[in-house]
C-alpha cells in the first residue's frame, strides 16, 4: 500500500506563518478532505504536496514514483479551445476525440462540449477541469473545492464522478461545506 506521510510541515511567508507543523498521512486508495477556515494553509499545503512550493522545515516522504493531477481554485483550462480540446490536450496524440466526448458526456451536456470553454458557466468550467484531471492516470488527485459552484444535482452527479474515478487513487480535496464530505465518502482532516 502506497503511503504519502506530511511530517510536521510549517511554511513561513516572510514573517507570516501559514502552516504550522501539520503531519497527516494519505494512504492508497483513500478519499480525504482537508478542512479549515479561510486562510488556514490549505491551498498552500497542497501546493507543497505538488511541489510547486518548498515546506519552511518539514518533510513530504512518499511522493516519488508517485503521479499527480489537480484541480485548482481558478480553472486553468485553455479558454480559447473546446472542453473536448481541453481533455485532448492531456491525452496525447493517439487519443480519438470520440474518448474525451465520452468521458465529458457524463458531466456535461453534449450541445456544449465543442463551445470554446470561454462561453461556459463557471461549473460547466469546472466539470471540464475536474475531468481533464481525473481522465489522466494519476496516483495522486489534489482537488481545490472541486464542487464549489454547482447545484446540488450536479453536485451529486459530480460528486459520483469523481468517487468512481478516484477508487483506485489517493484523493485530496478541500471544501467549506460539511455535505461534500458525506457526498465524496472522505476521511476528514481540520486545519485550524
Amino acid at each position: 500500500m502506497d503511503t504519502v506521510t506530511v511530517k510536521t510541515v510549517s511554511k513561513l511567508f516572510g514573517n507570516t506563518q501559514v502552516l504550522n507543523r501539520v503531519s497527516a498521512s494519505f494512504h492508497m486508495p483513500e478519499r480525504c478532505c482537508l478542512m479549515g477556515p479561510s486562510g488556514s494553509g490549505k491551498t498552500t499545503l497542497f501546493r507543497i504536496l505538488l511541489g510547486l512550493e518548498q515546506p519552511s522545515s518539514g518533510a513530504v516522504e512518499g511522493m516519488e514514483g508517485l503521479r499527480l493531477s489537480a484541480v485548482f481554485q481558478e480553472d486553468r483550462l485553455c479558454e480559447s479551445f473546446s472542453a473536448v480540446q481541453n481533455l485532448l490536450m492531456v491525452l496525447g496524440r493517439n487519443t480519438s476525440a470520440e474518448t474525451a466526448v465520452k468521458e465529458l458526456s457524463l458531466l456535461l451536456p453534449q450541445d456544449c462540449l465543442d463551445r470554446p470553454v470561454s462561453t461556459l458557466s463557471g461549473g460547466m468550467k469546472r466539470r471540464v477541469a475536474i475531468c481533464r484531471s481525473l481522465i489522466v492516470p494519476s496516483d495522486f488527485v489534489i482537488m481545490d473545492e472541486p464542487l464549489t459552484g454547482l447545484d446540488e444535482k450536479t453536485k451529486e452527479i459530480t460528486a459520483q464522478y469523481i468517487k468512481t474515478r478516484t477508487e483506485n487513487r489517493i484523493l485530496l480535496f478541500s471544501t467549506h461545506q460539511e455535505e461534500d464530505i458525506s457526498l465524496l465518502k472522505a476521511r476528514l482532516i481540520t486545519l485550524s
